[in-house]
């Protein structure tokens, strides 16, 4: 079967151009290793979406985070997820750093940042009560916001899938060849023609970049490890803080997230194993101590957990975005501000594409994407009218997020379903609360055999090789 473009990745930036083509008439398939979309860097980063003001002018990360921050807002409100404009300061700890703050706000100007301005301390602690004495100066960035990272990239998946997009999962792209006037996909569920090729593969970009393209592209995996704190710390900020880089380092976040947790890191590693996502008690030591040059009094004794997560730092430290060979286009090097980017680079890219292949406008496109019902969100009368429409929604199986088993039921039947205990909390948050699927993790097993067919062994957290029943005792 021939398609007219093929996306290689269901991260947030392929969920994003796949939803940007859907615009479009034509045949699309998104093709993801990994057993549902949001499994790689997408799941794993700081949540948040930048104002703009980091980036070197005229650079791709800098047009595009811009551009992505202008359109998060409508975005959100069309795929029916939480996103919160609470705002960003960059904090200066040392009065020889104030150049480099003024050459912040600089950037961002010329970026074409709005709602910039730079506050004395005293200004900044106003606004932030629990920032560090020694902050004498922050910069402070109105646009910037939180947002899931997780339903940023399932709403736009879904929203191109609901407009005819195709998704095949578990499909690993081995090599990429020219054939005739299109390409050739060689994969370990068979081969796939298509006249255009779209590379969002993350961390492998540069690996199906240097099969298809004369030019070579090398990606570093840098690690960064986080720890999320409980929701009774998600009022310790109100905004995110930034550490300026200056003599105590690049330094490290403090967030809230838009579910009421608070989130402390990243670190920045280079590594060479594109699959090595394991926490280090040297990295979290270091988020312990970077956390608090900034804020004082950060919680960490409610730490509910820690995760990590590899961003594509491509050479050029720069996104490379565009056709790069005839029919083959590149998503590449997608790092920080790659969340705030993704709305944009997949207009920009699905342009190209459409352009390219003259695709007409698909008049039928619907932008609205209604996400599972949140029973933790509705009012009482709300919460009863759902309760007697669907009884399952007043079976409470997560107590910590207060997740139904109609939430439950509804996430693994909907467009691209869950089929794993993650893919049931990316989409419910069952699992997400302080007792991290302790007490949740059984009853969510029991509804996806019940649901699907399945036995307990045939059962998974993420992928494949993560069974969590080895045998069934009978």
């Amino acid at each position: 079967m021939r398609y007219d473009a093929v996306i290689i990745g269901a991260g947030v930036t392929g969920s994003a151009v796949a939803r940007e083509l859907s615009r479009r008439q034509g045949r699309f398939l998104v093709v993801e290793r990994a057993g549902d979309v949001c499994e790689g860097t997408s799941k794993a980063n700081s949540a948040i979406v930048h104002a703009g003001f980091d980036a070197e002018p005229g650079s791709k990360k800098a047009e595009m985070n811009v551009l992505g921050n202008e359109k998060m807002t409508q975005l959100a409100q069309e795929l029916d997820i939480p996103f919160k404009r609470v705002g960003a300061f960059v904090v200066c700890l040392n009065e020889e750093d104030m150049p480099k703050l003024q050459g912040l706000y600089d950037r961002g100007i010329a970026n074409g940042v709005k709602g910039l301005s730079i506050l004395t301390g005293e200004e900044a602690r106003k606004r932030e009560p629990n920032l560090s004495d020694k902050v004498c100066a922050a910069l402070f960035a109105r646009t910037s916001g939180i947002i899931c990272p997780f339903e940023l990239t399932l709403g736009m998946a879904e929203s191109a899938a609901k407009n005819g997009v195709e998704f095949r999962f578990n499909t690993e792209v081995q090599q990429v060849e020219k054939a005739g006037s299109g390409w050739l996909l060689h994969t370990n569920r068979g081969d796939i023609e298509a006249a255009a090729l779209i590379n969002a593969a993350g961390v492998y970009a540069d690996a199906l970049h240097n099969q298809a393209c004369d030019s070579q592209l090398h990606i570093t995996p840098r690690k960064g490890e986080y720890c999320l704190l409980d929701k009774t710390a998600g009022a310790h900020v109100k905004s995110t803080i930034f550490q300026l880089p200056g003599k105590y380092g690049k330094g490290v976040l403090v967030s809230p997230t838009v579910h009421g947790n608070l989130l402390v890191g990243p670190t920045a590693v280079d590594i060479e194993d594109k699959e090595d996502t394991a926490t280090t008690a040297a990295g979290l030591q270091d988020l312990q101590e970077k956390s608090g040059l900034a804020v004082d009094r950060v919680p960490l004794r409610q730490v509910i957990t820690s995760f990590m997560g590899l961003r594509a730092h491509e050479d050029g430290d720069d996104f490379v975005l565009g056709e790069t060979a005839e029919g083959f286009f590149d998503c590449a090097g997608i790092e920080s501000p790659g969340l705030t980017s993704a709305p944009a680079i997949g207009a920009y890219i699905a342009g190209l594409v459409a352009e390219k292949l003259s695709l007409p406008v698909n008049p039928g496109f619907d932008p609205i994407r209604k996400g599972v019902p949140r029973l933790h969100e509705m009012s009482p009368q709300q919460r009863a009218e759902r309760i007697k429409e669907n009884p399952a929604y007043g079976n409470i199986i997560c107590r910590c997020e207060e997740i139904s088993e109609g939430e439950i039921v509804d996430a693994i039947h909907g467009i691209l379903g869950a089929r794993t205990l993650d893919g049931v909390k990316r989409r419910t948050r069952a699992g997400m609360g302080r007792c991290q699927s302790g007490f949740c993790s059984p009853r969510v097993m029991e509804l996806l055999c019940r649901e699907l067919g399945l036995t307990l062994d045939e059962v998974r957290k993420n992928g494949a090789q993560s069974q969590i029943v080895l045998e069934r005792t009978r």
